[in-house]
């Protein structure tokens, strides 16, 4: 055992105990990695209203780890000709959304599912629209080595970072990771956990609806009845049982813990038939999720067109137009579409209004943030 683990026993006593006790990764029997590297510990604020975020205990939030996470999500060299980055799909600009239907990989090649936004991640419980992955680590596996996206290899990946170390031009990751998991060995499992302590803290919470909530501001009386709405049943009351002539989108679009998703997932009445993409049951191999995708957010909703798993809708106004059509039948039609009592019968004053009221959770505080901006 080498000096760094086992200094004299009573003059280092106490750096022997900070060192074990401090140190994530410190080996006392190999001292490998060093045991003076200590990431620094980072306390998320959880905003008002908000529940708790729930960390994974094996990769707590640190300084370090994020600050890397930043670096490796705006990184070319993680693409196989060096040309894109995980923000090269997710622009600030779009509420880290992209503003085309389907993402372009470096071969030119299409996806056939919109990007979704990345905000409040933290909070949610699957990802992807279909609800392939169940943690942001394995979420940001996919798309480095996916051929019709990045498709670079994860070993020929985490070697290109490797390597960079070399370079006097480069960023040294090596060094990076060392700060930030206390070994200079770069592996996909390290590159995902500091990516996705990254993503965690890209908590979007100052909208105006916020700032309302909070008590620092007031809403219009547009912006208030379109709240109203959107927290009442939707369709009349003489067709429709419990019918308010509401908008009824607090069912998928909770406004419980200020998510405005409930995470969950359903086919909201978009197609009858399932040939092109069948969503969650391409995952789970069971009919009955057929058509059935993630519920998205609905906070910044305003900046992330275009709208649904597939793009097919360019404006808000497209989508509330869908809803209040009722949407199309099928046998595994979420039992909120109101496609049998001929739709929300929402006017267009009233649609007005909801939309007015979506454009409050729109946070230019938070796509500005300059913490998650392109540091290259």
């Amino acid at each position: 055992m080498s000096m760094c683990c086992r200094p004299p026993q009573i003059a280092l006593f106490l750096f022997l105990t900070l060192c074990l006790i401090g140190c994530k990764g410190c080996n006392p029997d190999t001292c490998d990695p060093p045991c003076d590297t200590i990431a620094t510990p980072y306390t998320l604020e959880i905003p008002p209203f908000f529940p708790p975020m729930d960390i994974p205990e094996d990769n707590p939030l640190t300084e370090e780890g994020i600050e890397l996470g930043r670096l490796l999500f705006w990184e070319k060299a993680l693409s196989a000709d060096g040309s894109m980055s995980c923000g090269s799909c997710h622009l600030p600009s779009a509420g880290f959304a992209d503003p085309n239907p389907y993402s372009t990989g470096i071969t030119g090649a299409q996806g056939i599912r919109n990007a979704m936004a990345i905000v409040n991640l933290g909070w949610a419980s699957a990802y992807f629209w279909d609800g392939r992955s169940t943690s942001l680590e394995e979420q940001i596996l996919e798309p480095v080595s996916h051929p019709d996206e990045m498709a670079l290899p994860w070993n020929e990946a985490v070697q290109k970072l490797q390597n960079m170390g070399t370079n006097e031009n480069d960023i040294d990751y090596p060094s990076r990771f060392n700060l930030a998991f206390a070994t200079t060995e770069i592996t996909p499992d390290l590159v995902t956990k500091a990516i996705a302590q990254f993503l965690r803290i890209m908590v979007s919470a100052d909208s105006k609806f916020d700032q309302w909530r909070r008590g620092e501001t007031s809403l219009t009386d547009d912006e208030f009845a379109g709240y109203q709405m959107f927290l009442l049943e939707g369709g009349d009351p003489e067709i429709t049982p419990g019918g308010q002539f509401g908008g009824d989108c607090f069912h998928c679009h909770s406004e419980a813990g200020l998510q405005f998703s409930d995470y969950l997932f359903r086919n909201n009445g978009l197609d009858s038939t399932f040939t092109n993409d069948a969503g969650l049951a391409g995952v789970t191999g069971n009919s009955l999720d057929s058509g059935r995708f993630k519920t998205p957010t609905l906070r910044n909703i305003a900046l992330t067109a275009p709208y649904m798993h597939d793009g097919r809708f360019q404006t808000l106004e497209e989508v509330i137009d869908h809803y209040n059509s009722g949407g199309l039948p099928s046998t595994t039609v979420d039992p909120f579409m109101k496609y049998n009592t001929g739709g929300l019968m929402l006017s267009e004053a009233q649609k007005a209004r909801l939309i007015a009221f979506m454009h409050t959770l729109t946070d230019t505080a938070f796509i500005a943030d300059p913490r998650f901006q392109d540091p290259h």
